[in-house]
Parts: C-alpha cells; structure tokens; sequence
C-alpha cells in the first residue's frame, strides 16, 4: 500500500475551520450594524423559501459549508440538500432547498452562496484535470497555493472533484526543495546540499528525533530534483516520492525509464507548466503523481444563485 499525504475529508476539523471563517464573513457583511435593507424591508415574522440552482454546469461542493453557514449564524431555516458534495449538476438543477425566516435567509444568502461558488468552482476544475488524464495511471494533487484561512476546505473540495491532497501543510512530511539545498549550509558558507545529501540528513534527523515514534519517524519524505543527474543520486536514497520539477515529457519518460531500472518503491511527481493543454501529455510518461497549483489558485467560482419560491 502506498504511503500516502493527509487526504482530507468533511471532518470536525474541516468543520472548524468553516466556522472560523463564517464569523468573519459575518464581520465583514454586518460589521457591528444589522442588514438595514432586509429589516426595513421585511417583516420580522415573514417566512421564505428557495432553491440553490447552479446556473453553469459543474462540480457542486460547499452544501456541507452552507449547513455549517446557517448553524454558525443562528439562523432559522431548515436546509434540504438535493445533491451531495461531489455531485457533477447540469446548468439549471438544484443542489438544495432553503426555508425558514425571510430575514435570516436574506442575511445569510451571499455568505452562503460565496462558500458554493468557491468551493464548487474548485471541485470543477479538479474534476476536468482528472478526466483529462483518464486512462492514464497518473493521479492529480493539489499544492499548498491556498487561500490563506481556506486551505482544509479548498482541499476538501479537490477531493470531492476526484483530486488527491498533497500536504495539508508543513507538519505533513518532509518536502526538499531547491531553496531547502540553496540555503542549507549558508550558516557555515559550504555549497549548496546535493539533493542525494539532504534525503539522507532527513532521514537521520527523523530517526533521531522520533526513536520512540514509528509513526512520526516514517512520515513521508519527498526530494525535488531537476535533472536527470540528480535523479540518478537521489534513486539510491529510497525517498518516498521524487518531485521531478520543470521536466519536458521526454525528460519525464525517460525518469520513469530509470525508476522502474531501480525496482524501488518510489513514486514520481511531475510539476510545473501542468495546465489543461499539457496534462495528458505529462500523464502518458508514466509518472505517478501530477501536482497543479492551478486547482486552488485559478479556479473560477461555479455561477450559483438563490431562486427564490414566490
């Protein structure tokens, strides 16, 4: 079995952080005021209904957030979902039904709305990527390029699009990278770490530090390279995963040429200049794993509104 980064799904940790995000939602449509138009407008007993309709065919990801939305603000209205996360909907279906308090509902509306768009927009993305590479053996991973406060949720989503999460954050494994072997001997003015080099300091370390934890000593350990060369190096080492950076598919094939020579258990990571046009071609190299920053940092929220029952 594979070792495998935090996946994450709906959780009380994700759910928190949801929370934490409503109240300053809150903050930042309310302030310390009210929603002055819907109490001039609305009877403090009027009662209201509506349905969350997608108006552009997507990934629908965030209904679990919206209940969470309407807990958080106290509102009363009973929530119908009529799909779940990680349903695909065509233009014009409905997600779910909303009923209670008219002036609950208009207060929440685009606080709401904001986590479906967001979240959907990202399960959509994700969900395209993964079909473009159907067939293939290669699977697709989010990055940390996460909105700031967002991440566990925006991770969420990529799994209900039928992504994998990459680390849930810098406590999630060990990840060597071009600036960790740039700047690691600066304090004694030697070279540059040779990629081959840090896996093994890492290593030690981790036996060092955690002797009386198994499981904090065998966390994930990955090592970026960026020629065939340091690949070469690094094989040896037996890192759990080799993140090849920047590498043409001709490069990519040949990387998987020499890690299958190997009969190592190390899986291969393609990232950089990963995009809808390219992805195939990076898939059909072999490599195992495909990271792309794009599904969290350039989704476009899904077109979702309140069609309100009159």
């Amino acid at each position: 079995m594979r070792k495998e980064y935090t996946q994450f799904e709906w959780s009380p940790q994700v759910e928190e952080d949801c929370r934490r995000l409503v109240r300053l939602a809150v903050a930042e449509d309310l302030d310390r005021g009210h929603d002055w138009t819907t109490l001039a407008l609305a009877p403090a007993d009027a009662t209201a209904a509506a349905h969350v309709v997608v108006r552009k065919q997507g990934v629908i990801c965030g209904l679990e957030a919206a209940r969470t939305t309407l807990h958080e603000m106290s509102a009363q209205a009973e929530w119908h979902p009529l799909a779940k996360d990680g349903d695909e909907l065509k233009e014009g279906d409905f997600a779910a039904r909303i009923a209670g308090s008219a002036r609950d509902l208009l207060t929440a509306e685009r606080i709401l709305l904001n986590f479906i768009g967001r979240l959907s927009g990202i399960a959509t993305l994700t969900r395209q990527y993964v079909s473009a590479i159907a067939g293939t053996s290669a699977r697709i991973y989010d990055t940390r390029k996460t909105t700031p406060g967002w991440r566990r949720l925006e991770k969420y989503a990529v799994r209900c699009g039928g992504g994998n999460n990459h680390r849930g954050g810098l406590y999630d494994g060990i990840l060597i990278k071009d600036n960790h072997l740039a700047l690691g001997r600066q304090r004694i003015k030697g070279p540059r770490y040779k990629p081959a080099e840090a896996v093994l300091l890492a290593r030690q370390f981790l036996a060092e530090h955690f002797a009386g934890d198994p499981r904090m000593a065998a966390m994930m350990l990955e090592v970026e390279v960026d020629t065939l060369i340091q690949l070469d190096a690094v094989l040896p080492t037996a890192p759990d995963i080799i993140l090849l950076d920047n590498m043409k598919p001709k490069q990519l094939r040949e990387a998987v040429f020499r890690r299958n020579l190997s009969t190592l258990p190390i899986e291969l990571e393609a990232s950089g200049g990963v995009n809808l046009e390219t992805v195939r071609a990076i898939a059909e190299t072999g490599v195992d794993r495909i990271s792309v920053g794009a599904l969290t940092h350039s989704a476009v929220c899904l077109d979702v509104a309140l069609d309100w029952e009159i």
